[in-house]
């Protein structure tokens, strides 16, 4: 479980009970389902927006900017959170109406992160009862190899899996004295790889390859 981390502070925030609940739902605080208060979904995307937004700053009444418009810091509550690079609840760049709007320089921390993903499902669900579609929550999911940490080396089972997925795999860029041998090292690396992606596309939606004659075998 995340666990959000002050600027200078060791530990979350706990309940608090003396504020009412989009205060609470806007403070920093451990990863949580948000509880809805309303029951129609259009109802409960406008409260998700709501506790998204950026904290706004004030002087005399008077809103101007954001409060927590930086680098690595919570848009919303202003906890500062690093997103690892491979980390499946990295949020996208915050945008100042949430859904719309300019882009921010802040990000989300863990807590506010999961509620993003909330309000993505509750997107897709809005969407799908428009379209008479059923609906199935979305659930992130990473190929096996992926949750383990940073990948170092790849199999070729891992390759195929990977690629099987839909993920698009390029060897790794070599240095400038790169030898002639390194460079068809590559390049079957590279052959073989995209021979695999392609056979996998060509079996999965029956593709059949048709050989067809040169033009000026044709005019012959």
């Amino acid at each position: 479980m995340y666990n959000n981390q002050l600027i200078g502070q060791n530990a979350p925030q706990q309940f608090n009970p003396t504020l009412n609940p989009l205060q609470q739902a806007r403070a920093s605080g451990v990863v949580q389902e948000y509880k809805f208060i309303t029951f129609k979904p259009k109802k409960q995307q406008k409260e998700l927006i709501n506790v998204l937004k950026a904290e706004p700053k004030k002087f005399i009444g008077i809103k101007y900017g954001k409060k927590f418009n930086l680098k690595d810091r919570c848009v919303v509550c202003g906890y500062h959170h690093i997103w690892e690079q491979g980390d499946y609840m990295r949020p996208p760049i915050p945008l100042d109406g949430v859904i719309k709007g300019r882009p921010l320089r802040g990000t989300y921390c863990p807590k506010h992160a999961s509620h993003y993903m909330q309000l993505e499902m509750l997107q897709q669900q809005i969407l799908a009862d428009k379209h008479g579609l059923d609906f199935k929550a979305f659930k992130p999911k990473m190929p096996k190899i992926l949750k383990s940490g940073p990948i170092k080396s790849l199999t070729r089972e891992d390759v195929l899996s990977l690629t099987n997925a839909g993920w698009f795999i390029t060897p790794p860029a070599l240095a400038d004295n790169k030898t002639a041998t390194d460079e068809v090292i590559r390049l079957i690396t590279e052959i073989n790889i995209m021979t695999d992606r392609m056979n996998h596309l060509m079996l999965k939606h029956n593709i059949k390859a048709t050989n067809e004659e040169p033009i000026e075998n044709k005019e012959d």
